[in-house]
């Protein structure tokens, strides 16, 4: 059993230095802008704008509050119940024997531990919650390349293993099922029984995409014109 995890570690290890080495100066900023939280704030506007053009008011405020469960389980699942468990450093902390041979993107170089990423949890568990709630082909598929892309600049700035990404991401799959049931529960014994969920219009869930891909640009060109 050591021996595989002791391989397992090394691949984990070999992935990490892997992306973490492939870094521009232009691909710095932009990861580390990237996986900020607040400059995603437009794009969780235009999710909350669209649930309240598609639902009553009750039921978008049951989606907030979900979505808001979803986040507070992730958090405490990962920071809280395993992390310290697990002890498993960041590839960053000086304590780690690799820490000198990652690239350190302006200076940051996250907490002590890192796995399970609390980032990958986050971002899917919101992803998985608007595919089980909307069930659009096109805003999954773009919502899940955004988390994607959030787990891709976390290795970049060598901050979490690809495992730490993926351990995060199951548990936030696991989060968004268990709200999004809850919040199915709560709808149908509490505001509309019996109710059908309608599907979000073209126009609408183009809107989020529309919102999301600005902001990836935004951050790009902030970059490219300092």
């Amino acid at each position: 059993m050591t021996s595989v995890l002791d391989t397992l570690h090394q691949a984990d290890s070999s992935l990490l230095l892997f992306i973490n080495r492939m870094h521009s100066p232009f691909f710095d900023t932009f990861m580390s802008t990237y996986s900020g939280k607040w400059i995603w704030i437009p794009l969780y506007a235009a999710i909350l704008y669209v649930t309240l053009r598609t639902y009553q008011w009750k039921i978008t405020l049951c989606c907030v509050l979900a979505v808001a469960l979803t986040i507070v389980i992730t958090d405490q699942v990962c920071a809280t119940f395993i992390r310290p468990y697990v002890a498993r450093l960041r590839p960053a902390h000086l304590e780690n024997e690799i820490s000198d041979m990652v690239h350190i993107v302006n200076g940051y170089r996250g907490g002590q531990y890192g796995f399970p990423s609390c980032h990958a949890a986050n971002t899917f568990g919101l992803a998985f919650f608007l595919w089980f709630i909307f069930r659009q082909r096109w805003l999954t598929l773009f919502m899940m390349g955004w988390a994607l892309l959030t787990c891709y600049s976390r290795s970049y700035m060598g901050v979490h293993y690809p495992g730490d990404l993926l351990t995060g991401s199951l548990i936030g799959l696991l989060a968004a099922f268990l709200t999004y049931n809850l919040f199915r529960w709560v709808i149908g014994q509490f505001i509309v029984k019996g109710h059908r969920y309608k599907r979000v219009t073209p126009v609408h869930y183009q809107a989020i995409i529309g919102v999301g891909c600005a902001t990836v640009v935004a951050i790009g060109l902030l970059h490219i014109l300092k």
